[in-house]
Order: structure tokens, then sequence, then C-alpha cells
């Protein structure tokens, strides 16, 4: 605000000019293990339980989800085309089999467009709502329809997915933001620390560990 300020010639130059910004808190990983996740699913409303089945599918944003649109769904290829995000670009979204299932179970009537959305009439606050009412019947505390989308890339994290292609298809445009899933992943981690083996070919522990003699020097020849 200060920098459009002096670029409006209100005020002549930046007060804040060389101040660092403090440094933004760790981001929110708060998922839901699969026992705790078909509790709340079954706990949804039949207008909530697609939605909240495809945040946890795909990762998508509230948002995204909720203005998608029937020409935006490329159930040939298993994908969605979002035109724009969160962050301004537009990006894939690739579609498993639960995905799959979700929309193709959504009605699809004589009068529907390729223009009408596929889910009419819900609003973002209605949806929010709603999930934190099915979370309550589930008895599941300190969750959020948000933090679905952190359940899809906590499970793809400890299922073996790299951090960087978490954030593809999370749509982060800062690989920083995915990396609070980093920890989720301590067998692929170990198993790339393994991958050293096969570099070291075959050193053994006793060949750098055993005091060995060191050879006598040789003389020199004149």
């Amino acid at each position: 605000m200060l920098r459009l300020a002096v670029e409006w010639e209100v005020i002549p130059f930046n007060p804040a000019h060389g101040v660092k910004a403090p440094k933004a808190p760790a981001g929110r990983v708060r998922y839901l293990q699969p026992s705790e996740l078909r509790t709340v699913l079954e706990n949804c409303p039949e207008s909530l339980r697609p939605i909240a089945t495809l945040a946890v599918s795909t990762g998508m944003r509230r948002s995204e989800i909720l203005r998608l649109r029937w020409l935006d769904v490329d159930m040939a290829n298993h994908r969605i085309l979002l035109p724009q995000t969160k962050n301004g670009e537009g990006r894939i979204v690739h579609l498993n089999k639960l995905a799959l299932s979700v929309l193709r179970a959504l009605p699809f009537g004589k009068n529907t467009t390729s223009t009408d959305r596929l889910f009419p009439g819900m609003t973002p606050a209605q949806v929010s709502v709603a999930f934190q009412r099915a979370c309550r019947r589930a008895k599941i505390a300190d969750f959020r329809l948000h933090d679905l989308r952190h359940t899809a890339a906590s499970w793809m994290r400890m299922s073996g997915a790299d951090i960087h292609t978490v954030a593809q298809l999370l749509g982060h445009k800062d690989l920083r933001m995915a990396a609070r899933y980093q920890h989720l992943s301590p067998a692929f981690l170990a198993e790339a620390v393994g991958r050293l083996d096969a570099a070291f070919g075959n050193l053994c522990y006793q060949d750098v560990t055993e005091k060995k003699a060191l050879p006598e020097p040789e003389a020199l020849s004149a």
C-alpha cells in the first residue's frame, strides 16, 4: 500500500522501505485416516457427498469444484480442465477411479447444457456449514472442508509421490506451499538414501572401517 501511495504521489517516500516482513507461519496440515474419512462422508447429506468426495480424491479447492461446468470435464481422457484457478492460471486435474465414479453418478438431464455447472445452487457458505455439521455428527474435531485438500496431498506423499508432483497436482505455484507435506513420507526418503548403495558398488563396511597396515614406501629410483 505504501509503495502504491508513492507511485500515486500521495506521499514522498515509503517509510517502510527496508523493513523485513515477518516470517510466515508454517502451513496447516490436518488430514484424516481412511476410516475417519468414510465416517465423515457417510454423515454428509446427499447434496454434499459428491463435493466432499471430489475434494479428497482430486485435491481441488471448494471454489474450483463449485465453478465446474460440464464442458470442463473430459471423461474420455479422465481429466478436468480448469480454465482459471486461485493463482490466476489454468491447470489440468487428473481423475482417479473414485472421482470418475462421482462424476458419472451426477445427473445430466435433457435440459442440461455444457455451460451448466455440476453443482448449481450450492453456495460456498452452504457447503462449508453442511460439512461442519457432518464432522460434528461424525465426532471429528478441528476439521474443515479445505482440509480434504490437505488429506489428498498427505495421502499422495505417504504413498510415495514426490513433493514436486504433489505441488503440480494441487496447483501450487510456489513449491514452499507443498513443503508442509515433506515430512509425511519417511519411507520414501529412506528409499532415496538406500539408492546410494548402488553407487557404492562392492564397497563393504569392513573395507572402510578395518585398520590395515599401510604399504611400505617404495624406494625412489635414481
